[in-house]
């Protein structure tokens, strides 16, 4: 039973009026391509799913997380079929309180016509914390079993309190190969996909599509049904074949899995930053140009960019940071595309730059420091004393001007008595750092010559 279903269904399954992503749905385990890892042979899911247990390991509720068009919709009608449980399907697109209530209701009947109700909720994250709250008492009674699908991380996103009540399965994109040949079986189907048109494709068109999909079946199926369109034209060259040619013309563009407020943002430009401090140029041109064919703002990526010159290359390239900035000045004149290769050229610099995190650290560990010990007042001899009185406080007794010192050293402590002798700052021997760590040794020298009285 299907309530609340857009899509009209005939006795075999949806009207061939439905696109042929709908069409080509699977409609058992045996069907369903990849997530072999969940589903496959033996795996415990499938084989709770197949003997009906579900609810052995607790309400049966569970999130269902995957890139798009990977079966998660799917895999919850799947679960429906073979548990015979009612499935209602709601989205989270558009609805507020109001309609989760009315959702509710109708779960809540068929739950006493029936043994258990399936609420699917397709992008459960889209809801807030009130809205989700809604479904606790339902998931808790265990009137309904829910399954939720998302594309976003469900620790960020699905609050803790269901979270808890749920198993999280991670579902995975598509390979090329799978995707491939749900193609060829789509172009062969004459019951569901498009084998009554008595078109051809070559491998070669096919892959291409499968390729450009990045792992979206959904996709790939939308791609198929616009070249078969275009392969079933009379006007078309290579009427009734799809051909590389015409695949390009049915792709137009790459699908990138990709959302500048989500989980992939973060990990594309984790990536990229990983990439530059592990001095790989080609990894690291290779994710700045995906971020930047999603669409990513380019001045987000330029301060990403200049953050890694104060990071990861610190003082072993110092002109790391001022190369950044030009980068960042590119961007911002010339505006993109044309700006994009000035933020490349900053990326491979910083990729074969020498690398050093020194004053990262050593700011981080004066960070701890300050958070951590007692706020000790500045020294009296490095306080200025503009009035008469702070000179009579002794404000400014003892200090001594490094210009008139020899060296330009003096034997001055400059922290607080009880941090004296502490060192944060540790230089590298990379790059011009190494010169800085000898400046060091040097100064060290000169102060310590000078408390001797040598």
């Amino acid at each position: 039973m299907s309530l609340f279903d857009g899509e009209p269904e005939g006795p075999q399954g949806p009207l061939r009026t439905a696109p042929l992503a709908e069409r080509m749905r699977p409609r058992s385990l045996d069907e369903l391509s990849g997530q072999e890892h969940l589903v496959g042979p033996g795996k415990p899911l499938r084989v709770q799913i197949e003997r009906d247990q579900l609810d052995g390991s607790g309400s049966g509720s569970m999130i269902l997380w995957g890139p798009p068009g990977v079966g998660k919709t799917t895999l919850a009608k799947i679960i429906a079929e073979t548990t015979k449980a009612t499935f209602i399907e709601f989205s989270a697109v558009m609805s507020g309180i109001k309609e989760i209530k009315q959702v509710m209701v109708a779960a809540a009947q068929a739950a006493q016509m029936h043994s258990r109700t399936i609420l699917f909720i397709d992008e459960i994250h889209r809801f807030n914390k009130a809205q989700q709250d809604a479904f606790l008492p339902y998931v808790e009674r265990g009137s309904i079993r829910l399954i939720g699908a998302t594309t976003e991380n469900p620790s960020f996103e699905i609050i803790s309190a269901l979270l808890s009540r749920c198993r999280v399965y991670v579902l995975e994109p598509l390979t090329d190969k799978q995707i491939t040949a749900l193609l060829r079986r789509a172009l062969e189907d004459r019951e569901r996909g498009l084998g009554s048109l008595e078109l051809t494709a070559d491998d070669d068109a096919l892959e291409m599509i499968a390729s450009y999909s990045s792992g979206d079946c959904r996709n790939a199926y939308n791609t198929l049904e616009v070249a078969a369109q275009l392969a079933h034209d009379p006007a078309q060259a290579s009427a009734k074949r799809i051909d590389r040619a015409l695949a390009s013309d049915a792709v137009q563009q790459r699908v990138l899995m990709y959302d500048k407020s989500g989980e992939e943002h973060y990990n594309l430009i984790s990536a990229l930053h990983k990439s530059v401090r592990n001095s790989d140029p080609d990894a690291a041109l290779y994710w700045l140009a995906r971020m930047f064919a999603a669409g990513e703002d380019p001045l987000y990526l330029a301060r990403r960019v200049v953050r890694m010159a104060v990071e990861d290359i610190g003082l072993a390239a110092p002109e790391a940071l001022n190369l950044t900035l030009s980068a960042k000045e590119a961007i911002d004149f010339l505006g993109s595309p044309e700006g994009d290769l000035a933020l490349a050229e900053a990326v491979v610099y910083l990729c074969l730059a020498p690398k050093s995190n020194s004053v990262y650290t050593a700011y981080g560990a004066v960070q701890r420091e300050v958070e951590e010990t007692r706020q000790e007042p500045v020294p009296l001899h490095l306080r200025n004393a503009p009035t008469k009185l702070m000179k009579e406080l002794d404000y400014g007794k003892g200090y001594r001007y490094a210009h008139n010192e020899e060296g330009r050293v003096a034997d001055m402590d400059c922290l607080p008595d009880s941090l004296k002798g502490r060192s944060y700052y540790h230089p590298t021997q990379e790059g011009r750092e190494k010169l800085l760590a000898q400046r060091m040794e040097e100064i060290r020298r000169i102060r310590a010559g000078k408390r001797s009285g040598a």
